[in-house]
């Protein structure tokens, strides 16, 4: 297994960290609605769901997880 011939020095660890960092998430307000929503995604406000600010689905129901499989012999 390779392993380092000496050890990095912490300036050059830093270094190469510099673009590990995190983002904020682009949220929005929605002009019809009001609403906060992440870009670029669905949302449901008051059972419909809405995409891009207009009605997508009326009436919009989730559908459930499937039940775990159980272990019967």
């Amino acid at each position: 297994m390779a392993h380092p011939k000496r050890r990095q020095s912490s300036t050059r660890r830093d270094k190469r960290r510099t673009h590990d960092k995190l983002t904020p998430k682009a949220v929005t307000i929605c002009s019809n609605t009001g609403e906060l929503h992440l870009r670029h995604k669905a949302y449901v406000v008051d059972g419909d769901l809405y995409l891009h600010g207009k009605v997508a689905i009326k009436d919009y129901a989730p559908v459930a997880a499937a039940a775990p499989a159980s272990d019967e012999e």
